[in-house]
Order: C-alpha cells, then sequence, then structure tokens
C-alpha cells in the first residue's frame, strides 16, 4: 500500500535539500581530507629537482648534488636558489635600463643622431 502524500512536490523538494546537504558535507571532508595529505608539502618539494635530475640522467650522484647545492644557497643565503635568481633578474632588469638611460654615452649617441639626421634634412631640403 503507497501513501500518496510521500510523493508530493514537498517530498521532492526536502528529497533534494537533503541531497545537496550530503554532498556539501563530502566536499568539506574530501576537502579537510586532501588538505591534511597536502599540509606538508613545502619540504617534499625541495626534492623534486633533485628528482627530475635522477629521473633524467639517471645518475643518483647529480641528484644529491642538486639537492646539496640547493641546501647550501638556502642555509648561506637565507632565500631558495629560485627566490635569489628572481631577485637578481629584477634588480638586473631595472637597473640596466635606468643605468642606460641616464648614461653620458647614450646622451652623446642621441645627440649626434638628433644632429646628424638634422643635417640629413637640410642637404635635402636643398
Amino acid at each position: 500500500m503507497k501513501i500518496k502524500a510521500l510523493h508530493t512536490t514537498l517530498s521532492c523538494i526536502v528529497k533534494c535539500i537533503r541531497f545537496v546537504l550530503n554532498m556539501i558535507n563530502k566536499k568539506i571532508i574530501l576537502g579537510l581530507f586532501t588538505l591534511s595529505l597536502l599540509g606538508a608539502c613545502a619540504a617534499p618539494t625541495a626534492m623534486l629537482a633533485p628528482a627530475f635530475t635522477l629521473t633524467s640522467t639517471g645518475s643518483g650522484f647529480q641528484a644529491g648534488l642538486s639537492y646539496g647545492s640547493g641546501e647550501l644557497v638556502t642555509m648561506y643565503t637565507g632565500k631558495t636558489p629560485l627566490e635569489n635568481i628572481k631577485e637578481i633578474a629584477e634588480a638586473e632588469t631595472h637597473n640596466i635600463h635606468r643605468n642606460t638611460l641616464e648614461s653620458e654615452d647614450f646622451y652623446i649617441l642621441v645627440k649626434n643622431k638628433i644632429e646628424k639626421t638634422g643635417g640629413l634634412l637640410k642637404l635635402s631640403n636643398q
């Protein structure tokens, strides 16, 4: 014997709400589980470059040397090699452009080009 009251629109909405809440709970649990697994990702990523070296060259010695040199740079400078490279690249690009534009040689070069172009324009107008 079926009860017709359970097949109404209200019961369908309740089922949908229950389903959505169940899915939200599953997503939260999955997110917390993933976060707990990846929580200590900083230390294993230090082994990423040596692992790549090992797989590409097949030499454990080169992989160990890669890891050791990275750790030595980190110990000496307090920053990872990638952070050092970024800092050097940013410093050089800004300073090279500014130093070039502010240099006396650049000023003389531009001045000579302007004078030479002005002389050519005078000759072409005659």
